[in-house]
This record gives structure tokens, sequence and C-alpha cells, in this order.
């Protein structure tokens, strides 16, 4: 598929701004992503927290505009999936549609979301089990739906369902929410939304489609029945890293470990974004991220120039 200076793994905010920056920065630079870009941020219907849209911009926009400005200022792009880094002269990355040979890597391959990891999940994926209520939420109009987790995602997910669903239970397993304030007064003030707390789901109920949840509580340990017709799983998300933990270092949660330049264990391999040790998960955070990224490519470029 040809050769490059740096090559971005990974179309989402962190790898569509380190793609913006070493682009302007004259290298020549090449971007694969395997599906929307945008990432995450393409499955969020409103994003409230990102600076200078007071107003708010829908998820798959924000990532439409990234896109278009980074191919404005010369980034080229490939849809293409990542199977293989191989370290030699320079970094050869082998894609389902051929290999590529890159002075640096920019791993930005974003996350996947976390599972409850319990019985009858697996089963039910796709049938009332999901993990996108902007993809999803429309299929449950009036009916009674849950949501797990405490954390913006989960009540971003509430909220957007209640638009839909005749009841949300918030299923947390804590007594108090993590998600920001503002979240969590909009929530509480929601007719459509109820919580349950201290509770964990320990099986999800049906054969055909989501009939019910089997929770516990954590403090009592009682056990109860939810009857719900869908579950929405907001727990967090898991590094999509496990592919490079042959050339790169990874901490014990999977993130993939890097410095304040966002270098890696590897020389001449960067990570940024949600892949990352301790990422926060934020757009804002993955954008300094991959333009943090992308000046670190610059000068390691910089540095092999001036020592051919």
């Amino acid at each position: 598929m040809g050769k490059c200076e740096v090559l971005v793994i990974g179309g989402g905010p962190a790898g569509l701004t380190a793609g913006l920056y070493s682009s302007r920065a004259g290298l020549k630079s090449l971007l694969v992503e395997r599906g929307p870009f945008g990432g995450q941020m393409a499955n969020t219907s409103l994003v409230e927290n990102y600076p200078g849209f007071p107003d708010g911009i829908a998820g798959p926009e924000l990532g439409s505009l990234m896109h278009r400005q980074a191919v404005r200022y010369g980034l080229e792009v490939v849809i293409a999936e990542v199977t293989e880094i191989a370290e030699g002269q320079v970094y050869t990355v082998s894609t389902n549609e051929g290999d590529i040979e890159a002075s640096v890597v920019i791993i930005a391959a974003g996350s996947v979301y976390r599972k409850l990891g319990v019985p009858g999940e697996g089963r039910l994926s796709g049938r009332g089990v999901s993990y996108c209520a902007t993809c999803d939420g429309f299929f449950f109009r009036d009916r009674e739906v849950a949501v797990v987790g405490g954390g913006d995602a989960a009540i971003t997910d509430a909220l957007e369902l209640a638009q839909h669903a005749r009841k949300v239970t918030v299923i947390h397993r804590r007594d108090k929410l993590r998600a920001e304030q503002a979240l969590q007064e909009r929530a509480f003030a929601h007719p459509r939304l109820g919580f349950t707390w201290d509770t964990v789901v320990e099986e999800i109920l049906g054969e055909e489609a989501v009939e019910g949840l089997k929770l516990r509580n954590v403090k009592t340990d009682k056990r109860s029945t939810l009857k719900v017709d869908g579950l929405f799983v907001a727990i967090g998300f898991s590094p999509n890293s496990q592919r490079f933990s042959n050339v790169v270092e990874l901490d014990d949660a999977g993130g993939i470990a890097t410095e304040e330049t966002m270098a890696t264990s590897r020389r001449g391999i960067l990570a940024a974004g949600d892949i990352r040790s301790n990422s926060p998960c934020q757009i804002a955070a993955a954008v300094g991220d991959g333009a943090t990224s992308a000046m670190s490519a610059f000068e390691y470029v910089q540095h092999m120039r001036g020592r051919g």
C-alpha cells in the first residue's frame, strides 16, 4: 500500500488530531481506520463538554468535521484494519488491505465497550442487550429499560433513552453517581428515570429477547428480579490494545504505557487517546494527546532525517 513518514492507527479524535498536526507539519501522513470516523464519539447523540460549542454538537457531526479538516490539510486516509506491527529499518504495519511502511507509528485505536461478564449477556447481545443508547434507543419506544453504570456515559445514555422509553432504571453498584453534577441534576429531575443503588446485575433473563434481570444488593446480599425489555451497559471502556501487546508495553488494565510525550516503550511508536494508560476517556483529552503525539513524531522524523 506504500510508504509514509507518520502512520496513524485510528480515526477517533486522538487519531484525527494527530493526522491533522502531522500533515500540517509537512510530514507525509496516512491514517488507517476500520470503521466510521469519530470513534466512540460517533455513538454520542450530543457532546456538551467539548470547548467551542456552547449549545453542544452531535458526536457524528464533530467526527465528520475533524475528518474533513485533517484531509483538507493533506492527511491521506485508508479504510482498513491493522493486524500487526513489525519492526525493521522502518515499521511495517500489516492490514487486511496490504502492508504500509512508516518511520513513526501513532497508535490511537481507542477503546471498546466493557462488558458485564454475566450469564445471558452474550446470548442476548443485539436482542435487548446494547452498549449504545444512541444506536438502539429508538427500538425501545414506550418500553421499560435499565442502564448499568454511574458515570457520565451511563447518565447520558439514561437521558437519551428517556426520550424513547416509558421508564428507565439506572442500576449502580454504589450509593451515589460519579457523573458530572450537571448530568446528575438533569437525571434526578427527569420523571421517567429511577435509580437502584448498591446493586449489581448477576444474570440477564430471556431466551430470544431480554425479559428481566437478576439483581443483588452488594450491601445486604438481597436478591431481586427486575422486569425490563432492554439492558444498556455503560460501565466504561477497555483499551483496544491487545493486538499491539507484542510491540509495546501495556499496564495491568491493558492501556499502552506512555510518557508525557506520548512515547511508548518502543522507540518510534507513540500512543494517544483512550488506548493509553490512565486516559480520562474524554474527547478534549484525546485531542490533546493527538496533538502531543504528532509533535513528538515530527521531532523523531527530523532526528531521523538528520541522522540519515
